[in-house]
């Protein structure tokens, strides 16, 4: 067998990153077949493979043949500190093995600029490709869930009823809103992200909630708002974006539950709620995303028929 040969990716190696991209989303496809069809094309997936300008990567041959590739780039956070994505587009492989050794030469070149915290998005389906970057030292941190839609709704659970939110609701939403980056703060999760005061939740209600982009609606037992969740269309998320996004997809963008409330089955009514709208807005599938750490939401969304579609990894280089 010829020698692995790794070197940096430049715009002379796209088509075939390209090909090999096509190749795996076809293979993502068979196994979840609500993905869009398009990037199967080497045209559409060369369309979403990240500019060279802002990525870099390593690209891995064998006999003058690519056989896998890793392109990342930074993106902007105050939270993350310097970093690198490798997105949705970002690795392909024929031999998911010589990942490691392309991810080996585009890493030394990311941790000399001094971006050690490293994040890759691959297909939840492919276990090859997974347990590579596993064996890079990466964990799993987030997944994205898929389902079809519409759901079978469960009777609601006495005395809960779910509708629409009002004006009248929005001091109980910011709550909720506070509610949900409150709790991944906790353990296991220890979410870095930053924590919004209930008042400037409430100012952002009180300006967004005529956006009839986004559809709010609220669990309410005796009287009382305990919970909420939004869909709107998946084109209004920013994570999930190029492979990662479904044709004709609804998203499941927000849902929380008050503490106290927790286990009672509001938050299974309310993503019920949002795949019926998703339905009934001619949405043929929804997506929905959730930290593998927080106990309640990556229990509560495969539970109610989200698979997962992309795993989000995490690798942060010590110091």
């Amino acid at each position: 067998m010829p020698r692995l040969e790794v070197r940096p990716l430049t715009a002379d190696d796209l088509p075939e990153a390209a090909t090999l991209l096509a190749e795996r989303h076809r293979r993502h496809r068979y196994a979840q077949p609500l993905l869009s069809p398009r990037y199967e094309k080497e045209s559409e997936a060369a369309g979403v493979l990240p500019a060279l300008d802002e990525a870099s990567g390593a690209a891995a041959y064998r006999g003058g043949t690519m056989v896998a590739y890793v392109l990342g780039a930074p993106k902007a956070s105050p939270v993350w500190g310097p970093n690198v994505w490798v997105e949705a587009a970002g690795t392909a492989a024929a031999e998911p093995e010589a990942v490691r050794d392309a991810y080996a030469m585009a890493a030394a070149r990311w941790v000399d600029e001094g971006c050690k915290a490293h994040y890759a998005v691959v297909p939840a389906t492919d276990p090859d490709l997974v347990r590579a970057w596993f064996r890079l030292g990466f964990g799993q941190q987030h997944a994205h869930g898929l389902r079809s839609v519409p759901a079978a709704r469960s009777p609601l659970p006495d005395g809960l009823v779910i509708r629409r939110a009002v004006r009248d609701d929005i001091p109980a939403l910011a709550e909720l809103e506070v509610a949900l980056p409150q709790h991944q703060g906790l353990s296991p999760t220890f979410s870095a992200g930053n924590l919004p005061t209930v008042e400037e939740s409430r100012q952002e209600w009180e300006s967004d909630f005529d956006d009839d982009s986004y559809t709010t609606f609220v669990a309410v037992r005796d009287g009382v708002v305990i919970g909420s969740a939004i869909g709107c269309a998946l084109e209004k998320s920013g994570s999930h974006t190029g492979l990662a996004r479904p044709d004709h997809a609804g998203f499941l963008g927000f849902a929380a539950v008050a503490p106290a409330a927790r286990g009672s089955g509001a938050g299974r009514a309310l993503g019920e709620a949002v795949l019926s709208w998703c339905a009934e807005a001619g949405f043929t599938s929804a997506v929905t995303d959730w930290r593998v750490t927080n106990l309640l939401s990556s229990r509560a969304w495969p539970a109610l028929g989200f698979e997962e579609s992309f795993l989000r990894l995490h690798r942060l280089i010590g110091y």
